[in-house]
């Protein structure tokens, strides 16, 4: 039995950051502040659906400015902190693992899969498989320019950029549900439940905090160089 200030701090927070979610669309396709670059048409309210109101905070000093209707009105963006390149970019490799939970998580669970007597390492496998193939699809629908080698550059700008902050964000994510599936809960957790996404919604943001160091890294050595959506 889960306790009730838990189920309500739960339900309280996952109020937060849908709300905050639905705020960022509104602003993108209804008030008309479409990014230039359409992936963070998806990675702004992908990433309110874990940081909340710090989501729609940054959008709107990072992202609402780079949209040409902004500079019709305004001109010229405000000048963006030195941190926000590696904070956007994190965002994006934590975007590839969000949808990947989102997708694979409900689908592990539905089927009722086990791996070593436990329903948490399919969940985790499904996770990182469900967030490498969004992040080479992300990548994909930026090398229209490629060709026919469109699929094969996707898959290597992939690996040289994002495989090792993604893989950094799985793993401090999956020891965050290790600690709480064997630790408190004890497998008892289930989609259904508000404790259940609330805790992954704990999991994402200590993913992201971990992803933004080997992001400033990679940033850093020329690895990471199409750094799309990061203020101009």
């Amino acid at each position: 039995m889960q306790p009730t200030w838990l189920v309500t701090l739960a339900w309280a927070s996952l109020f937060v950051v849908f709300a905050s979610t639905v705020v960022v669309l509104v602003d993108q396709f209804v008030l008309g502040y479409r990014q230039p670059a359409k992936i963070m048409e998806m990675v702004w309210p992908a990433t309110a659906l874990y940081l909340g109101p710090a989501a729609v905070m940054s959008y709107r000093k990072w992202g609402r400015p780079q949209s040409p209707r902004w500079m019709d009105r305004y001109g010229n963006p405000p000048r963006a902190s030195r941190h926000a390149p590696t904070t956007i970019q994190t965002y994006h490799c934590a975007t590839h693992c969000t949808l990947g939970v989102i997708i694979a998580t409900p689908i592990t669970y539905g089927v009722g899969l086990e791996m070593f007597g436990s329903t948490l390492w399919p969940e985790v496998v499904g996770d990182y498989i469900g967030a490498v193939a969004i992040g080479v699809a992300f990548r994909y629908s930026a090398e229209a320019h490629a060709g026919g080698r469109r699929a094969w550059a996707a898959i290597q700008k992939f690996l040289r950029s994002d495989l090792l902050t993604v893989s950094v964000f799985e793993v401090a994510l999956l020891g965050w549900l290790a600690l709480m599936h064997f630790r408190y809960f004890h497998e008892t957790l289930r989609p259904g439940s508000p404790v259940f996404w609330f805790i992954i919604q704990v999991g994402l943001i200590i993913g992201f905090l971990a992803a933004w160091p080997p992001t400033l890294l990679l940033i850093r050595r020329g690895v990471k160089t199409e750094l799309l959506g990061t203020p101009r």
